[in-house]
């Protein structure tokens, strides 16, 4: 068959471990056959960050930028085990931090439900969408280990030369302290693209901080989100019948937890990340979410919401078998070239797509599938497949769909 052509390519952001061999199975067995794919590539391996000095990451989010979708391997963020195990010159930050950073938008997860793989929340019937920002917080934050006893303190200067301080904490002492920010512009992007975002899905928006304890830095996120909704955004949701709610963080979990699903929860960066994780296990597997990075400016990012795979990867150096569920990847190569072929008015591109997702679905709904989906399913007498012969069975059935 003739390949389908790009015309704009995507940004390639290649990652660690095992979902780096995954990354390149995906390329070779269910892509390049297939696809003229396009890419401009950055290897965000830790290696060559170290080597660069991070600046690739960088380099790769203003790559983003240009071509405005890009699709993300997921990647090693090192602590103090990692620095010493990869030799590195020091313990970088998250690149997922650096790059929302620098696109700014907000992320949303959603659970890829497949049919014979229950939640295990027994209530939830629909899919949680999470939305959470991509920018602040614990992310872009500033650290000190305290020696010993004095005052710590929290200091604002203006440009105009007017000075805040406020004590945080007299230190008798060692002890830690953190320096966190966010930004109301930031606030104010998150926010519009939560609700954007729900009216595009026809879903109630759900929001939840902690503001009767975090009084300014929470507080300011309710502020802006109730101001935008009622000035902007309520006329609009009740024209289709949805609503935007809004509860105290532990309020909601208790609400989350016996609701049917079916709306999109909005949370703060840090906040998104643990509970979107929640999600996925509750759904089935880390490795059955999806992980869009929606910029106000129209760039997009589609990763896999999981980590590295580093014990699957330790086994695969030693040669032995590993059975690693590699959707979540293959739906973010998916979500960006249907994202790009829409950019490009490209059906023939956003057709393949569609096909690649159905058939991922289709084999694990006929019995095929990865070891942490085999111990979860309600599907009888699965054949647990390796990791490469789960991609190998996907290509099968898209093969039989790209002929019809």
């Amino acid at each position: 068959m003739q390949k389908i052509q790009m015309t704009t390519p995507l940004v390639e952001m290649d990652g660690d471990e095992m979902t780096r061999i995954i990354w390149k199975m995906i390329k070779d067995d269910l892509l390049l056959p297939f696809i003229d794919l396009k890419t401009e590539y950055y290897d965000l391996g830790l290696k060559k960050r170290d080597e660069t000095d991070d600046q690739i990451t960088i380099d790769s989010a203003e790559a983003t930028k240009k071509y405005g979708v890009a699709v993300k391997c997921a990647t090693i963020t090192p602590n103090a085990a990692r620095v010493e195990e990869y030799n590195l010159k020091k313990m970088y930050k998250s690149p997922n931090a650096t790059i929302r950073a620098a696109l700014d938008g907000t992320v949303f997860r959603a659970p890829i439900l497949v049919k014979g793989i229950d939640p295990y929340v027994r209530t939830w019937k629909k899919p949680i969408t999470m939305a959470r920002h991509a920018y602040g917080d614990v992310y872009k934050n500033a650290e000190i280990r305290v020696p010993g006893a004095g005052t710590a303190e929290i200091v604002f200067k203006g440009e105009n030369g007017e000075e805040i301080r406020k004590t945080i904490h007299k230190f008798t002492g060692p002890g830690i302290i953190q320096g966190i920010h966010n930004t109301d512009k930031s606030i104010e992007g998150f926010a519009r693209s939560c609700f954007e975002y729900a009216l595009s899905v026809k879903q109630d928006l759900w929001f939840s901080v902690k503001d009767t304890i975090s009084k300014t830095y929470d507080t300011n996120f309710k502020e802006i989100f109730q101001k935008l909704y009622d000035t902007e955004y309520k006329a609009k949701f009740d024209e289709i019948g949805t609503t935007y709610f809004y509860t105290l963080i532990d309020d909601a979990v208790a609400r989350v937890m016996r609701s049917e699903g079916g709306f999109v929860w909005a949370l703060k960066n840090y906040d998104g990340d643990v509970m979107s994780d929640m999600m996925a296990t509750s759904f089935g597997s880390l490795a059955m979410m999806t992980s869009i990075l929606v910029s106000p400016a129209g760039y997009f990012e589609y990763e896999a919401a999981h980590g590295t795979v580093q014990r699957h990867y330790y086994k695969h150096l030693k040669g032995e078998k590993t059975s690693t569920n590699s959707v979540a990847t293959i739906f973010a190569w998916t979500g960006a070239l249907r994202k790009r072929g829409e950019l490009d008015g490209n059906k023939e591109l956003m057709e393949f797509a569609d096909k690649l997702d159905e058939a991922t679905l289709e084999t694990i709904e006929s019995g095929k599938m990865t070891g942490d989906l085999a111990l979860i399913t309600r599907i009888p007498d699965v054949q647990k497949l390796g990791t490469e012969e789960f991609i190998l069975a996907i290509r099968e059935n898209l093969e039989k769909k790209l002929s019809v």
